[in-house]
């Protein structure tokens, strides 16, 4: 993608639900719908990562483990790994993307809608509690979007894509 690319480059997919923090020698890809990625990158020491939350919260956090499928818990992540790093969260440049419909017929548009409306307003919620300024963002709309996030340069390229799933009483068509 990048003609600056590391000679050799960790492809890394992120699954719904997962998290990852990561060097120079990263690219992190996913495919999103009604989920949301946020991703943090340090212009400097080329390190950061992304997560893929499915939902911004859950009513009962397991405060010993910590679960990416969430948003708030997600971004508790982010600050883990930044600490660990012996890094500053202000360092960082914010990404947001996602946040897709991903059904056309009527109930489950309006359901579909409303996780990914809450999924991007908890996003913008959660980065801006850590006093941080989104640098970027590809957010709602209709389909969904393949991401590829490269940590040597802070590129994260987006793909949307129209295509949504249609769904009526007798299944998928």
């Amino acid at each position: 993608m990048n003609a600056d690319a590391p000679a050799f480059v960790v492809d890394v997919y992120l699954q719904p639900g997962k998290f990852y923090f990561g060097d120079s020698h990263t690219r992190i890809r996913t495919l999103l719908g009604s989920c949301v990625s946020i991703t943090f990158w340090h212009p400097q020491r080329h390190i950061g990562g992304m997560c893929h939350y499915m939902l911004p919260s859950r009513n009962s956090p397991d405060k010993d483990q910590l679960n990416g499928k969430y948003g708030d818990e997600a971004v508790a992540m982010f600050m883990q790994e930044i600490a660990a790093h012996k890094s500053k969260v202000k360092e960082y440049e914010v990404k947001i993307f996602g946040g897709g419909s991903m059904m056309e017929s009527l109930g489950r548009k309006a359901m579909a809608e409303n996780i990914a409306e809450r999924n991007v307003l908890a996003a913008r919620r959660l980065v801006q509690e850590h006093g941080l300024t989104i640098k970027a963002e590809s957010l709602g709309g209709m389909g969904y979007r393949q991401l590829a996030f490269e940590l040597w340069s802070g590129d994260v390229w987006s793909r949307n894509v129209r295509g949504v799933l249609n769904m009526d009483a007798r299944g998928v068509k």
